[in-house]
């Protein structure tokens, strides 16, 4: 029976312990805490990612390794991939985690990003500011996620501040300024590339966001055939150049006419969650599929899908489970402020069932803010000339 190896255990890890089942494989996770979420579904080593007695024991009883999220230490990725085969390489792993490295790519692979600059110190943050304008984001190159590391300059009076906040780390990851780009709406395209250079993609879903956490994701998003193509062509441009095995999620700004890239996630995605109840394949069983050399799975939608996410704690179940097409996912953590605790899922075969089930939801649970730009978006499109009338 083969073995799979996780370098993380949070709840992408447990959902892709989950959609492993099926196909009868074992896995073994490695986690720094001792109560990542995945750990009540396999077994799982605790230690630090740097150590290599742990990575030692941790190569030596599984087949194949992958990760959960991509701030695992490039250096242990490098060191693993000598003893076991390790998907996604870790030299797309080095590229994803490192936002300068990763605009670079896509600007030199002619994949549209807003203006950046790298910064060192405080006189280049100035003269960054100068040419990019206001308002723009001051973040650091590794580490952050979800909103964390990030400080929005909106006039000079933000300069100082933004400094005292992040300046400290650019000596050590290191600081991007990027444009702030006030987008109209923000799409993911969920991909993935087989060992022998298949690629496939989901549906496109856009996806609405909370103090810079995910909220909602709605697929197939309503996007037009020629921004749609565009979209894929990028993903499959960055999934090439990099030689890329498994899934993961390039993130687009629309603004202006303009397709632009904001980041790529090298790993299953949270706004690819909806891929569970409402793909053929799951983004989770795919990402397997591919690691192991296997046929990849059709990728093909089945209906349309609303994926919430719960923050900080679960809400009552009743109503999500009280739809035909409710699906829930408590991820097994405690309550905490900010934290990712679990995700609903509603699919129906139109746009029309799914907004009045969504409305429901919404109704009952109190989160009509959090259904409303979903129910927003298939109203417009109801009226629309899209392809998702």
């Amino acid at each position: 029976m083969t073995t799979v190896g996780i370098l993380g255990g949070g709840q992408l890890a447990r959902m892709m312990a989950l959609a492993g089942a099926p196909l009868g494989l074992r896995f073994l996770l490695l986690d720094n805490v001792s109560d990542a979420c995945a750990g009540q579904f396999a077994p799982m080593l605790v230690g630090d990612y740097r150590d290599e007695t742990i990575l030692a024991e941790f190569a030596r009883k599984v087949d194949v390794a992958t990760f959960d999220f991509e701030n695992v230490p490039a250096e242990s990725a490098h060191w693993l991939s000598d003893k076991v085969s390790v998907f996604p390489s870790p030299n797309a792993l080095a590229v994803s985690q490192d936002r300068l490295a990763e605009k670079n790519l896509f600007r030199r692979l002619g994949i549209d990003v807003p203006d950046f600059r790298d910064i060192t110190g405080f006189t280049g943050l100035q003269d960054a500011i100068a040419a990019i304008g206001m308002p723009c984001i001051l973040k650091t190159r590794r580490l952050g996620y979800d909103g964390k590391g990030q400080f929005r300059i909106r006039s000079a009076a933000d300069i100082d501040a933004a400094w005292q906040a992040l300046g400290a780390q650019a000596q050590t990851v290191g600081l991007i300024l990027e444009a702030f780009v006030p987008f109209e709406r923000e799409i993911s395209v969920l991909a993935v590339r087989a060992r022998d250079g298949e690629f496939r993609h989901w549906a496109l879903t856009e996806n609405w966001h909370e103090q810079g956490v995910l909220s909602a994701s709605l697929s197939p998003a309503t996007e037009s055939a020629a921004f749609e193509a565009e979209a894929i062509g990028y993903a499959r441009r960055v999934a090439e150049e990099l030689d890329y095995v498994g899934v993961f999620a390039l993130e687009l700004f629309l603004h202006g006419g303009r397709l632009m890239a904001n980041e790529m996630a090298p790993r299953v995605h949270n706004s690819g969650h909806w891929t569970i109840e409402g793909a053929e394949t799951s983004q989770f069983q795919n990402h397997l599929r591919a690691v192991l050399g296997l046929p990849l799975g059709s990728t093909r939608s089945v209906g349309v899908s609303c994926m919430l996410n719960w923050i900080g704690a679960m809400p009552d179940p009743a109503a999500v489970l009280n739809e035909a097409g409710g699906h829930w996912h408590d991820y097994g953590k405690t309550s905490r402020e900010g934290r990712k605790v679990g995700h609903a899922t509603v699919r129906e075969d139109t746009p029309v069932a799914l907004a009045e089930s969504l409305a429901r939801v919404g109704e009952i649970l109190g989160r009509q803010s959090q259904v409303a730009p979903a129910l927003t978006r298939i109203s417009n499109c109801r009226t629309a000339e899209t392809p998702w009338t």
